[in-house]
């Protein structure tokens, strides 16, 4: 009995000091978010620029999971902004620098596509931008001014088992930024 309690006091501590002293990691930003209206569709095109951290963990040959959420919003004067709808692509990059390989998968819920590039900056700028994502056609959507929310997140990897069944409020990702567009106009409204 002694001896669970002193494992508990001890993960105790341990998120104490994990919440008091750690600092939260960030990427260093999205940028170029276009959201484009083409023949009554909605595209989107954007990318992530990473810390040279991230960047260096990558080349150092470990594997990372990136998530990108693209999120339609209805906006409402009087009430909280509306999710409408949203797509999720799911990029997972790895690098081996002992046989200079670099592989990066992107699956959409539908379809899982692998490259294999040449070098590491050919595979991050692939693996890190989004280029004209189809996200709906306008015609399905209600009259009103909209504007598309993108969020990444990078996973943490894997934490034992015990830590994770403990400790339920440790984060479980590296970084989580969202950027949002500018409102844009659909269909006629007053």
């Amino acid at each position: 009995m002694k001896g669970n309690l002193k494992i508990f006091c001890r993960l105790l501590f341990l998120a104490f000091y994990l919440i008091c002293f750690s600092t939260p990691s960030s990427a260093e930003g999205i940028t170029g978010l276009e959201v484009t209206l083409k023949n009554n569709e909605i595209y989107v095109a954007a990318s992530l620029a990473l810390e040279e951290k991230y960047l260096q963990e990558l080349r150092n040959g470990i594997e990372k999971e990136l998530i990108f959420y693209v999120d339609l919003f209805k906006v409402w004067k009087m009430w909280p902004d509306e999710f409408v709808l949203g797509k999720s692509l799911t990029r997972t990059l790895k690098c081996d620098p002992v046989k200079s390989e670099f592989i990066a998968t992107s699956y959409d819920g539908n379809t899982i596509v692998e490259k294999r590039f040449k070098s590491f900056e050919s595979m991050t700028n692939w693996a890190l931008s989004i280029d004209e994502l189809k996200l709906t056609n306008m015609r399905e959507l209600d009259p009103g001014m909209h504007f598309v929310r993108i969020t990444v997140e990078s996973k943490i990897r894997k934490l034992p088992p015990l830590i994770g069944h403990f400790i339920i409020f440790l984060s479980e990702n590296e970084f989580k930024i969202s950027k949002d567009s500018s409102n844009f106009p659909i269909g006629t409204f007053k």
